[in-house]
């Protein structure tokens, strides 16, 4: 499992405000999939958007708190479930298995429902489009880069590059790669060999490794990665910045 049941995201080292909306809805891709998301709307808006990917256990709780925390740094944020598919709209509570259905969710689910989820984004605010993942999602993050979207850039933490598959010389968007230098799920050497097939083929990214940290580092009930969390944090609100044509604003 990605976090422990007691997890909770770290807030965001610069907050413009507070939410002014937030709940949960049900939105229908182009294959008459439908798929839980979760809305969270800023109070006083930074301009950007944010695609948020979970890690496998799909629409849990902890992906709702960190959709606040967006917020509150000014994003509009929507988090998108995978498994409509395989498990219908119901619970991702702790007791839902991620695994069990992860075996049935394909690459061309999660671009489609990305697709719905994007247009619904900027159906309610027009403007750059950023994907953040974790774990799972921080490689469909990458893939997503790579599928038409459209989008601004694509935020992974510690995603497994598998995930990639066929698109990984293929990204248009650029890429922030947020790594655990322990992380028992993905070896540095696969990470090198991913980051030399971005080289190869001229894509843009940055990586950065936070030694020592485990994977799911992205937690502030991690006392001594609290350091991790806020540099990650400062991470991506420049990436998103300089991307969106607001750096130095």
């Amino acid at each position: 499992m990605c976090h422990d049941i007691d997890s909770r995201p770290p807030a965001a080292p610069v907050v413009t405000g507070g939410v002014a909306a937030h709940g949960a809805l049900e939105i229908g891709a182009a294959d008459g999939n439908r798929f839980l998301a979760y809305r969270a709307a800023p109070a006083v808006p930074n301009g950007s958007n944010v695609l948020l990917l979970p890690d496998v256990r799909g629409f849990h709780p902890f992906y709702a708190s960190l959709a606040h925390r967006f917020a509150e740094a000014g994003f509009h944020t929507l988090v998108m479930d995978y498994y409509g598919r395989s498990a219908s709209t119901g619970s991702r509570d702790d007791a839902f298995d991620g695994f069990a259905h992860l075996a049935l969710l394909e690459p061309h689910h999660v671009e489609t429902d990305a697709a719905a989820a994007a247009d619904a984004i900027r159906a309610w605010h027009p403007g750059p489009l950023f994907s953040v993942g974790f774990c799972l999602g921080g490689g469909y993050s990458w893939r997503l880069a790579a599928s038409g979207l459209g989008l601004a850039g694509a935020v992974g933490f510690y995603g497994p590059p598998r995930f990639l598959g066929d698109r990984t010389a293929q990204p248009s968007a650029p890429l922030l790669m947020l790594l655990a230098g322990d992380d028992v799920a993905t070896t540095p050497e696969q990470y090198a060999t991913l980051t030399a097939a971005f080289d190869q083929a001229g894509k843009t990214y940055e990586a950065h490794v936070y030694d020592g940290a485990p994977h799911s580092f992205f937690d502030d009930s991690y006392d001594q990665w609290q350091e991790a969390c806020t540099d990650a944090w400062h991470r991506i609100l420049a990436f998103t910045a300089r991307h969106s044509g607001k750096a130095g604003a």
